[in-house]
């Protein structure tokens, strides 16, 4: 029997819908954190992987132990930060590790095996400077994702069932164009500072920084160090809008926002990307 487990940070949207099969419109409505509406799927697709599903983001201080008992990472992330801690933790762990990314109708994988071939920052030594594309301003195809995740998928199986004629390649498309190349790597970078000089900068970090999430004109904040009892924090808020709540997330409707809290304090505001604004909105709120 396998083993299967999802992390994610958000909850189900309908603007998810056009790209993510394992959610539907019940799912948007009710606004149910996406591990668990993707584990309710696909324990209905097979019934002998066991699937743990866990609502939290990855950051430094957790993802050692939502490791343990791992044998592979797929990236389903959409920013370099978590990236670049998912091959430090690779590396550290010797555990391999499959790096997807989709914009527009553009995509690209990369395998990343620590014994095997160069790692991501060997490829990519320091985040791309200035402005990037995003979801908000170019979007991104249903066909891009699915065909991204596909090429994760096949690479998963090889890595795992041990193929021996494994090959670290970058390997880039655009469905829209009809295109698609390969490339090597090349070998590993005698100077990396991750895989070679056992550096991991991002697994060393403490605190995760604010976000905005990409395509929901939403702010995610780390404001909170203790736990919330999403419970008393509902009967305090009931005052001040409609308040939804559940073992998962406590949500409030005000005139121009819509505020997510969760368990482990994490909170993602939506209807503004300002950090100063979520901030403030979170500190009104919760408590600084």
């Amino acid at each position: 029997m396998g083993q299967l487990r999802l992390i994610d940070r958000d909850y189900v949207d309908f603007t998810n819908l056009q790209r993510q099969w394992l959610f539907d419109e019940a799912d948007a409505r009710d606004e149910v954190p996406k591990a668990i509406a993707a584990a309710r799927r696909l324990r209905h697709l097979n019934s002998g992987v066991q699937i743990e599903p866990l609502v939290t983001d990855v950051t430094p201080s957790n993802i050692e132990e939502l490791m343990i008992g791992c044998d592979l990472i797929l990236d389903g992330t959409d920013n370099f930060e978590t990236r670049y801690l998912l091959n430090d933790i690779s590396v550290k762990q010797d555990v391999p590790w499959i790096y997807g990314a989709a914009i527009g109708s553009y995509g690209i994988v990369m395998p990343i095996s620590p014994k095997q071939g160069p790692c991501f920052a060997c490829v990519y030594p320091e985040p791309p400077a200035g402005a990037q594309p995003t979801c908000d301003v170019n979007g991104v195809l249903a066909s891009a994702t699915a065909s991204v995740a596909a090429l994760q998928v096949a690479l998963a199986l090889r890595l795992l069932v041990g193929w021996p004629d494994f090959t670290c390649r970058i390997q880039t498309l655009d469905v829209w164009e009809g295109t698609a190349k390969q490339f090597s790597t090349g070998p590993r970078d005698p100077e990396c500072r991750v895989c070679v000089g056992r550096e991991f900068l991002y697994l060393e970090g403490h605190r995760q920084k604010p976000v905005s999430l990409c395509g929901r004109n939403a702010v995610q904040l780390h404001e909170s160090a203790r736990p919330l009892d999403l419970q008393q924090l509902a009967t305090r808020l009931r005052p001040l809008g409609d308040v939804r709540v559940n073992e998962f997330a406590l949500r409030i409707e005000l005139p121009k926002y819509h505020m997510t809290f969760f368990p482990d304090g994490r909170a993602i505001i939506k209807g503004t990307t300002d950090i100063g604004v979520a901030k403030s909105l979170y500190a009104r709120l919760v408590g600084a």
